[in-house]
């Protein structure tokens, strides 16, 4: 089963890096995990995404486009990033989110992926 690990990143609450060598050592030590998950059949895709303020969110409502700068809503979490992963079920999922680095000072969001096959 894929499982897609959604990783938040709560900027605001000191528990993230305060330098850059602090960033690189978590930078690094995220690459050394995605290295253990290929290693062990787990890994199928992993990314950072740029900061927050680089987004733009899109809706479309009755046939009109509106685009906004920045998140879609106001929240004390952002999303910095996902890792793609295969797992046997939700347990083992669990399992290896909790060993992301970034979980230590933001939170892991963990997903089922739908594979649905064409006709």
């Amino acid at each position: 089963m894929k499982f897609l690990c959604l990783v938040h990143e709560e900027p605001d609450n000191g528990l993230g890096p305060q330098t850059e060598q602090e960033a690189q050592e978590l930078v690094n030590e995220h690459l050394d995990y995605d290295e253990t998950l290929r290693q062990s059949g787990h890994w199928l895709y992993a990314q950072a995404l740029q900061p927050v303020e680089t987004a733009t969110t899109v809706r479309v409502r009755n046939g009109k486009t509106s685009i906004t700068d920045g998140p879609f809503a106001e929240t004390k979490e952002v999303l910095g990033g996902f890792v793609m992963i295969e797992a046997m079920d939700m347990e083992e999922a669990i399992q290896i989110a909790a060993g992301i680095p970034s979980a230590r000072m933001g939170f892991i969001h963990v997903r089922r992926v739908c594979e649905f096959k064409s006709s």
